[in-house]
Formats: structure tokens, C-alpha cells, sequence
């Protein structure tokens, strides 16, 4: 059954998100299905979609929980992901994000830095705990995605060299209060290219054999996650190529297999409906000028990303034109100098991979309120998250004069 655009357009208002819960299915299983000849967890990256509603559905199918803020972690928790599914990884986490991190029993945290793991043992042995820790590895590898998302460079801030983790580990051994129980590394984003992910597990798996040399016994290996999807033209990973490609690196390693997927899962299960207010002309350039905003769907304004825009049942009288939003901005603007059908007042548009990124990267920028959220499941759609309101956006303001 297709969407009905218009009837949720009528029913919810635009602008909106509305996100396939059977497409997001299908791509769980096609991961989980690719690494079945080992033992492995898919940990769902937060960030990507983090409505209490798709994470619940992703728990349901078996999925894990990669967090970045203590916030990321209580929805995991909130919705039932058991807290040994759980990573909590970041640059920079707070002591009351560490501290809370400990209390909840979660499988480990991610530690980033010298810095860090130092100050974890200073935590953990005020807690009377052992912090079950892995080690981000910065393999020091062109991940060849756009640099904002490229993470694996010595100039990127993630992770450690791998001289520095080997020394983190030993230090870690020798301490009462932390447990090195796995190894991380993730050098990007939006990767379309096979050998620099392999490259990277290739170097991060001779450290593995290297730590295993010294009675470190690491269990878990987590790749990251970063799996491009198609928001154009691009040629894509084959999920079977990519999982293969670990497997053969990982040879003769006895390790649970982690893998924190977040745009794969959801992105091109979402699209982002908004309606167009009018047209017009400046010289010779068109707009198409529309209630959504770089607030609700800000990738296009900060990475100049692309997403494919339709007008709905229309196409025809097809010219060049730019669609942007009515914030007080030049960088308000969902695409420049595409082909788009003719449209009028109330006519909708349909932009598409619009499930990661969009509206958990949203802003109340222009006091403009954040969009509904819906979901399709089985058929049916139903709201995920409520339309704000001017009284929710200025609720935790105080006026004192």
C-alpha cells in the first residue's frame, strides 16, 4: 500500500515527516542476515532517528543501542533496549554523563582519549566499579566521504593512533577499575567506497593479535557504521561484499561482531512533506518557495547534501528552479537549479531519504516550531510525535524584568 500524501497532509498540516516502518525492517534483516556467520550485534546509531517510536521498533526487531549523549542513552533505555545492547561513545563525556553511564550497567563505553580513560578510573573507583570499556582506534584512513563526516584522519578529533591505544590497553589491564572488553574504530560517514573500510579492520585487527599477545583478551569488535545509501546517483556498498570483506579481516578472531548502522536503517525510509505557498520570479530565476525550512531539514544549507524532490501528481511544464524556505536566511534552501514541475499554492512536495538526520538535527531557529512526525507500519500511519506549539517552544523561558 502506498502512502497517502494527501489525506495526512490534510489530516496532520504540512510540514511533516513520515517514516516506513516495514522498509526499516527489511534493512535490519539485510544487515543482521549479512554477519550471521558470527556472532554479532547491530547497535543502531541514535543520532540518525532517535523518536522514541523508531527506536522501540528497531529493539523489537533485536537491535542495540549506539549513544552519543547521555540523553541518546536514557531513550534507549526508556523504550526496553536491554543495557548490555548498549554503547555510549563521544569526544567529549561529561563526569555526570560517565557517572550515570556506569550506574546503568551498559555492555561499555567508548573511550576516545588518554585523557578520558583517566578520568573514568578516577570515576569508577569512587563508584566501587569496573568500567567495561573499548577503545576508539583512529586508523589514520581517507574514508573519501564529505570531510564534516569524515572521521578516521589524524585531523578529525574521534579516536586514538594506534600506538597510543596499545598503551591505553596495557594501562587499562593494569587497573582494578577498568575492563578493556572491546576495540571500536569508524572513520566516517556515508562511505560508498569498499577498501577503506577494510584497510581500517585490517590495521585495527593486527592490533587485536597484537593486544591478544599480551593477555589483553578483547571480546567485541565493533566497525563502526557509515554504510552510504542512494540519495542520487551514487553506487553503493553491496551489503554482502561489505560484510564478507570484515569476516575475511576478522579470520582466526574469536570476537563478537558490533556493527552501529544509523543512516543504512532509516534514511531512505523517511520523506519530509511541505507545501507550496507560492512561486516567483527574480530576473530570470524561479522559486518555489515553501512552508518548510532549513530548520526542519537543515542538510542541504550545511553539507549542500542532495535530496530528490518531486511535486506531487505533477509533471509537466518542467523548468529550473530553487526551492527554499521562508527563513530570514540565503542558506534557507532544500535545492538550487533543479528540474521541477510548474506548482501552485498548496501543491505538495515530496522530499525523499529524508528518515536520518532531518529532524533529529532540526531547530526552533525563527521561533518556527518543529514539525509533526509520523509513521507508516503495515499500512497505516500514525502520529510518532506531535506538531509543537508556540507554548511548548517558549515553556522553559522566564521573563524577569
Amino acid at each position: 500500500m502506498q502512502i497517502n500524501f494527501k489525506a495526512l497532509s490534510k489530516k496532520y498540516q504540512t510540514p511533516y515527516y513520515i517514516y516506513d516502518f516495514d522498509e526499516i525492517t527489511k534493512n535490519y534483516k539485510e544487515l543482521k542476515e549479512a554477519f550471521k556467520a558470527r556472532k554479532s550485534l547491530i547497535a543502531y546509531a541514535v543520532k540518525a532517528n532517535s523518536n522514541l517510536s523508531v527506536l522501540k521498533h528497531l529493539k523489537n526487531q533485536g537491535a542495540g543501542a549506539d549513544c552519543v549523549s547521555i540523553g541518546e542513552l536514557k531513550r534507549a533505555l526508556k523504550v526496553g533496549i536491554e543495557p548490555y545492547k548498549i554503547i555510549f561513545s563521544g569526544v567529549g563525556k561529561s563526569d555526570k554523563e560517565l557517572e550515570l553511564a556506569l550506574s546503568f550497567n551498559i555492555l561499555m563505553i567508548n573511550v576516545e582519549s588518554e585523557a578520558e580513560l583517566k578520568r573514568l578510573e578516577i570515576l569508577s573507583k569512587r563508584q566501587g566499579k569496573i568500567a567495561r570499556i573499548s577503545i576508539r582506534v583512529n586508523p589514520n584512513i581517507d574514508a573519501k566521504t564529505h570531510p564534516y563526516i569524515s572521521t578516521g584522519l589524524n585531523e578529525n578529533k574521534f579516536g586514538v593512533d594506534v600506538d597510543l591505544a596499545k598503551r591505553m590497553y596495557i594501562y587499562a589491564k593494569n587497573s582494578p577499575f577498568l575492563e578493556a572488553i572491546g576495540i571500536h574504530c569508524h572513520i566516517g560517514s556515508q562511505l560508498t567506497e569498499l577498501s577503506p573500510i577494510i584497510e581500517a579492520v585490517q590495521i585495527v585487527a593486527s592490533l587485536v593479535k597484537s593486544l591478544k599477545s599480551l593477555k589483553i583478551d578483547i571480546s567485541f569488535f565493533d566497525v563502526g557504521g557509515g554504510l552510504g545509501v542512494r540519495y542520487k546517483d551514487e553506487v553503493l556498498i553491496k551489503i554482502y561484499d561489505y560484510a564478507q570483506a570484515i569476516l575475511k579481516s576478522l579470520y582466526a578472531l574469536d570476537l563478537t561482531l558490533i556493527c552501529e548502522p544509523g543512516r543504512f536503517l532509516v534514511a531512505n525510509c523517511g520523506y519530509f512533506v511541505t507545501s507550496v505557498l507560492y512561486e516567483k520570479q527574480n530576473s530570470n530565476k524561479r522559486f518555489v518557495i515553501v512552508d518548510g525550512a532549513m530548520n526542519d531539514l537543515i542538510r542541504p544549507s550545511l553539507y549542500n547534501a542532495y535530496h530528490k524532490i518531486q511535486v506531487l501528481d505533477k509533471t509537466k511544464d518542467i523548468s529550473k528552479c530553487n526551492v527554499v524556505g521562508p527563513i530570514c536566511e540565503s542558506g534557507d534552501f532544500f535545492a538550487k537549479d533543479i528540474e521541477l514541475a510548474q506548482t501552485k499554492p498548496q501543491d505538495l512536495l515530496i522530499i525523499h531519504s529524508a528518515g536520518a538526520y532531518g529532524f533529529s538535527m532540526s531547530s526552533n531557529y525563527n521561533t518556527r516550531t518543529r514539525v509533526a512526525e509520523l509513521a507508516f507500519f503495515r499500512g497505516e500511519a500514525r502520529l510518532i510525535r506531535r506538531r509543537e506549539s508556540f507554548e511548548d517552544l517558549i515553556s522553559h523561558e522566564e521573563e524577569f524584568l
